[in-house]
């Protein structure tokens, strides 16, 4: 029965901290605008470039297959890529620049002014992301960041930063995954008329 106990705390957190988001009505029109300006990108023939550490280096491969391939219904491909997936590139430029350059350069590489970049970090202070932010600013490329807790720097850093609720990472993690599909949900409807 203990086991059962820790499924149903995490469950309950879980609710909890997607309700309290619901009434976060500054929080509610952050996501709106980042959509927007997510199918802004994609109107106008951009990419969307992805980013995050750890598990959110997962959730952004996760996003980027939800994009290229689809979500739910049939539909032409969206141009997205992860910047965590080509192992020589990143430890290329760990190597050569430092770890906190792995997404900034790559961006500075990749990226246009019809792009977007889109930042995970529960914290909202990886060293990486920030850097990222920061190069995206220099390029004027427009910026949305899913974090939690205060948000961090990036929170100062990024044109929208959704911050969600929720005291424990896997909550805030979870929560991530929720947020990226919907993103991509909504942005199919605009851009298909599903």
């Amino acid at each position: 029965m203990v086991y059962l106990d820790i499924l149903e705390a995490n469950i309950r957190q879980s609710v909890s901290a997607k309700l309290t988001f619901l009434e976060n009505k500054a929080q509610l029109d952050v996501f709106n605008n980042a959509v927007t300006a997510i199918v802004k990108c994609y109107l106008n023939n951009g990419r969307m470039y992805i980013a995050g550490n750890g598990g959110s280096a997962a959730d952004a491969q996760h996003l980027a297959a939800e994009f290229v391939s689809r979500l739910a219904k049939d539909r032409d491909p969206l141009p997205a890529e992860s910047l965590t997936v080509d192992s020589s590139v990143l430890t290329a430029i760990g190597n050569d620049y430092g770890y906190e350059k792995i997404f900034s350069r790559q961006i500075a590489g990749k990226m246009s002014r019809n792009d977007i970049f889109l930042g995970i970090t529960t914290s909202g202070n990886s060293e990486n992301i920030i850097e990222a932010l920061d190069q995206c600013k220099k390029m004027k490329i427009p910026t949305v960041v899913l974090s939690g807790y205060d948000a961090g720097l990036a929170q100062k850093k990024a044109n929208y930063c959704i911050r969600v609720t929720g005291e424990r990472t896997s909550t805030i993690q979870e929560f991530h995954i929720l947020l990226a599909h919907t993103i991509c949900e909504c942005v199919e409807k605009e851009i298909f008329n599903f």
